[in-house]
């Protein structure tokens, strides 16, 4: 059974700094790619950034330049380094990772919560 563990979630004032993590637990298994969604109130689950188990990384435009997306693949985890936090970043944020045991599945975490105030 893999699961996806979040933290790093809370409030923080308009510019400031976060970092959000994801550690995959189990066993019998390997990642191939993760990443970060997150779901505001009232509108759809969007992407904000993903990586490849070879480093390559891609963004939503609304992020781009200000979050910063890493993992370390011995520790089985995800970062998601957010700088200069704006009001409408404020989501529910949440770990993606397709594993593969068997065969390749999309797992999720529960989401932590990112609040930014202005």
């Amino acid at each position: 059974q893999v699961q996806l563990v979040e933290s790093g979630g809370g409030l923080v004032q308009a510019g400031g700094s976060l970092r959000l993590s994801c550690a995959a637990s189990g066993s019998g298994f390997s990642i191939n790619a993760m990443g970060w969604y997150r779901q505001a109130p009232g509108k759809l689950r969007e992407l904000v950034a993903r990586i490849t188990n070879s480093g390559i990384t891609n963004y939503a435009e609304s992020v781009e330049g200000r979050f910063t997306i890493s993992r370390d693949n011995a520790k089985n985890t995800v970062y998601l380094q957010m700088n200069s936090l704006k009001p409408e970043d404020t989501a529910v944020y949440y770990c993606n990772a397709n594993i593969r045991t068997i065969v390749n599945m999309d797992y999720w975490g529960k989401g932590t919560l990112v609040t930014v105030s202005s």
